[in-house]
């Protein structure tokens, strides 16, 4: 467990440390200032008044399950069903066509990495079900992954308000792949089979595994410092393969962060693998023989 003293400036700072232990997560400003919003429920929970009293109570009693709390309480499990519709229409018409075309074995693996409550990786399992007379004889694999457990289990669970299911999803989406539960909605089991969900630290990960054709990574590096940024995409480089296609958030790049990815000949906005350059030489002998 990670070690705290007491500061100056008080709770904020405590709980800022924790965070960037924790998760490698730095507290912007806009979400610095609503710290104490964000904990009310596990101030509640705990019985305590401010956000002092709560640290000293996690600084006096070194309890993980409050540690947990806090971290899932100040995470941005900001999310939303076809987030960027532009990016998913180039996924639809040129990125995963590509893919048809060239993977001859069939087998298509997805890595959806900071996934939040799972909508990206519901809108991408949606994209296949429409499609299906496209993919079927495929194995597809969809991982899904965040730091966050009370995130994970959300996703898992495929449940999502009414609010949720209006943020991007079509009405004829919602009626053909939800069903609804009390004043919710619960996605459909074709769905929920489809997608893997993990929770993983993308600075000690155990759910990735080989490479995979399609990495997204949208709206995770803009919370972290340029040296994590640089592991989380030598992470992302080691799981990917020459044809992958890595996708970020539409703040985020790789340049200047990365010697791994380049932007992408064919899909603006993309990221590929920086082509190896080969000694023209060996190049003859490996063809030659």
């Amino acid at each position: 467990m990670p070690s705290y003293e007491s500061s100056p400036q008080g709770g904020a700072r405590i709980f800022s440390a924790l965070l960037a232990s924790r998760t490698g997560q730095i507290l912007s400003e806009s979400r610095a200032w609503r710290m104490e919003t964000a904990l009310k429920p596990v101030m509640r929970a705990y019985g305590v008044s401010g956000i002092d009293e709560l640290a000293a109570k996690l600084l006096a009693n070194r309890d993980s399950g409050l540690e947990d709390a806090v971290i899932n309480a100040l995470l941005n499990n900001e999310s939303s069903f076809f987030r960027d519709l532009q990016i998913f229409d180039m996924l639809n018409r040129q990125i995963l066509p590509s893919i048809y075309a060239n993977r001859k074995d069939r087998v298509l693996r997805i890595w959806s990495a900071g996934c939040s409550t799972g909508q990206e990786a519901y809108s991408l399992a949606i994209q296949f079900r429409n499609d299906m007379a496209r993919w079927r004889g495929w194995h597809i694999e969809i991982l899904a992954t965040d730091i966050s457990t009370a995130a994970i289990d959300q996703a898992r669970s495929g449940i999502f308000t009414q609010m949720d299911v209006q943020r991007g999803l079509s009405v004829g989406d919602l009626i053909k792949w939800f069903e609804p539960v009390g004043d919710d909605w619960h996605a459909s089991p074709e769905l929920r089979r489809m997608i893997e969900f993990r929770t993983d630290n993308l600075f000690e990960p155990r759910a990735p595994s080989g490479e995979y054709d399609l990495l997204l990574c949208r709206n995770v590096l803009l919370y972290f410092t340029p040296e994590r940024r640089q592991d989380v995409l030598r992470l992302l480089a080691r799981h990917s393969h020459q044809q992958s296609v890595l996708l970020l958030g539409a703040g985020e790049t790789v340049i200047g962060h990365s010697e791994d990815f380049t932007p992408h000949p064919e899909f603006r906005g993309s990221y590929g693998r920086r082509p190896v350059v080969t000694d023209p030489a060996e190049e003859t002998v490996r063809r030659a023989g």
